[in-house]
């Protein structure tokens, strides 16, 4: 599948990208910056426009990973009725959320709506992105019952600290590997080129600072869904301990996190179940 002119394509294997993309908070913005098309008078998503300017949440690794969690049980949701039911497309599964979303019940749709609502578990796709909100909204520090006004006004003055955070030389980059070779200062170049405590020169440097895996359970599975996320290749329990100060330790429990995330299709295994990679949406 090809995307023509009039489509936005973002080339990030990130879901943290996907579920702030996906919120309201975003939307309300897009729908307010971008232009309008046609007899309809329908929204266009215009990447200068929408996206370039749209100041992301600077969250914490925690924060990153609820979102990119809740965009992926999004992504599993709407893949999987869409293939069980030839019938139901984007389009539809979303007009009928919006009049959910308008105050209609279910019981008020017409048959054809009924139909898709039943088939496409709108509820579920509702509640998740209920859930993606007000993670969304934590991330940038914000109630989450926001108006969309508020919402706006709070992104407009972002924008402008941000862009005065720019002046002095403060960037917050969304793909720093990306980005930094490109437009970054010969000091944030250097620091990127230090990779796994090497140089990409092969010039020695001291290894970096392992951190300590964490006593609770919550904050467990945030360390093993970090250390997944920065990975290329798939990792086994041994790789993922020595990530950490405790080393081989906390085999056993790290063991126990992978699990988890298996059991939630949070990761996929391979190599017998021996190695691990974090399950990105596509």
């Amino acid at each position: 599948m090809v995307p023509d002119h009039m489509v936005v394509a973002f080339a990030s294997d990130d879901a943290f990208t996907l579920g702030v993309l996906s919120s309201r908070l975003h939307i309300a913005w897009a729908l307010r910056a971008g232009a309008w098309l046609g007899i309809g008078n329908d929204p266009r998503y215009s990447k200068s426009r929408c996206f370039d300017p749209f100041p992301f949440p600077d969250a914490n690794d925690p924060q990153k990973q609820r979102i990119r969690a809740i965009a992926e049980e999004l992504d599993a949701h709407r893949k999987r009725v869409l293939a069980e039911h030839a019938h139901l497309t984007m389009t539809s599964l979303y007009n009928v959320l919006e009049k959910l979303r308008g105050g209609v019940a279910p019981d008020a749709l017409e048959e054809k709506e009924r139909r898709i609502f039943d088939d496409g578990l709108v509820l579920i796709l509702k509640e998740v992105h209920d859930k993606l909100d007000a993670a969304v909204a934590d991330a940038y520090g914000w109630p989450a019952n926001l108006s969309d006004d508020d919402v706006l006004a709070r992104l407009v003055a972002l924008n402008k600290e941000r862009a005065e955070e720019e002046a002095r030389g403060l960037v917050r980059w969304l793909r720093p590997d990306y980005q930094i070779p490109r437009f970054g200062t010969p000091k944030e170049k250097k620091e990127l080129e230090l990779v796994g405590g090497e140089m990409r020169d092969g010039g020695a440097v001291a290894p970096a600072a392992k951190s300590a895996f964490p006593k609770e359970d919550l904050a467990q599975t945030v360390a093993v869904l970090a250390v997944l996320a920065g990975a290329s290749a798939p990792l086994g329990t041994e790789a993922i301990a020595l990530r950490f100060k405790q080393g081989r330790r906390i085999m056993a429990k790290v063991e126990a996190v992978l699990a988890s995330l298996a059991r939630t299709g949070l990761v996929d295994s391979g190599d017998n179940g021996k190695k691990f990679l974090l399950r990105r949406a596509a």
